[in-house]
């Protein structure tokens, strides 16, 4: 029970991956409050939460739309009166917005998919940084996507989105390190959830043949399964990943749960982090400017 006694936010949690982090987070004895936009769903997965929670947990939901800084600021308020603290912030609500060439698609739509993925984190961040500072202890877990590390053809707000995330969290991270406060992003893996609907539902036409195509062969096979996610959420929301900071961390592919041991290899060093590839990183000599 490796988050006993600690108190998380999940954002998104009605369904699919953060359901699953909710799901393994009261598993593991911690207390949360989630939230969503759908209220009926959001109370739905409360009472299967609260099913599965010890006698000595909790499970709130609060309906919200992260997007507004004023419902996210009341979520906050609302998991510091229901548990008098806050100790994990999972900020995993998002949605792939517009999809499309992006001289066609629609701005509002595409706009609004920015307000949802990247400033409704860094909404979320601002909402329980005081409290993190003022125990000087915290952990925040930013959930990412493919769109962080790859162009994204026809999704250019949720790729946009999803990589301003991860250099929001890796700088976030520098700027509370101080305050013993982790911040790291999550790249789950390539999961059946309703985001994946999304694009077999928008077709070849907005999305383009290739990753329709792609999206079909992974409907097919199952993609990731949603507690591959889930488990490397567990494991950076505890004690043991203390000190693994500013990171952005493949459920699938990196050897996470190694990092402890690789602390002071890790600070200072910009592995698993968003950077720039010049000619010698593939052996390359092109000469000086």
């Amino acid at each position: 029970m490796k988050l006993a006694g600690r108190t998380a936010i999940i954002t998104g949690a009605s369904q699919g991956l953060g359901f699953e982090i909710a799901k393994k987070f009261v598993s593991e004895g911690a207390n949360i409050m989630i939230c969503a936009r759908d209220e009926k769903k959001l109370r739905e997965a409360q009472k299967e939460l609260a099913r599965i929670a010890g006698n000595a947990q909790q499970v709130h939901a609060q309906a919200t739309d992260i997007s507004k800084s004023e419902e996210v600021e009341n979520l906050a308020k609302a998991t510091l009166a229901a548990f008098g603290k806050i100790d994990i912030l999972v900020a995993n609500a998002a949605i792939h917005g517009t999809k499309g060439p992006i001289d066609q698609v629609d701005w509002d739509e595409w706009s609004h998919a920015i307000d949802i993925n990247l400033k409704g984190t860094v909404l979320q961040c601002r909402a329980v940084l005081p409290h993190f500072k003022q125990k000087k202890y915290g952990k925040i877990i930013i959930l990412s996507g493919g769109g962080a590390t790859k162009p994204m053809p026809n999704l250019s707000a949720y790729a946009a989105s999803k990589a301003g995330i991860v250099r929001f969290a890796e700088t976030l991270a520098e700027e509370v390190k101080s305050f013993n406060i982790d911040v790291n992003s999550v790249a789950p893996g390539a999961m059946n959830t309703r985001l994946l609907d999304e694009i077999l539902e928008a077709g070849p036409e907005k999305v383009g043949n290739d990753y329709y195509q792609q999206a079909i062969k992974q409907k097919n096979q199952g993609g990731t399964a949603l507690s591959v996610g889930a488990e490397l959420c567990h494991f950076l929301a505890s004690a043991e990943s203390d000190g693994v900071t500013g990171k952005l961390i493949s459920a699938v592919w990196d050897p996470w749960k190694s990092l402890p041991n690789k602390l002071n290899e890790l600070k200072n060093s910009d592995i698993y982090t968003l950077r720039r590839i010049v000619p010698e990183d593939r052996g390359k000599n092109w000469g000086e400017a």
